[in-house]
């Protein structure tokens, strides 16, 4: 293997490795927020008029 060869191989293989720790990461990620309730949802004023002070 020429030296050309090994550089392409070894820059191959640290592209490959980022890419498994990233998705790993995601997957990480995924399965810790995935479970956090955001909460309630704020209620809805219908009907009603907000009186905002512009001056």
């Amino acid at each position: 293997m020429t030296r050309t060869e090994e550089v392409i191989a070894n820059a191959l293989a640290v592209v490959a490795k980022a890419r498994a720790e990233r998705e790993r990461d995601a997957e990480r990620r995924k399965r810790i927020f995935g479970k956090i309730d955001i909460g309630r949802p704020l209620p809805s004023i219908k009907g009603q008029q907000l009186s905002l002070d512009l001056h």
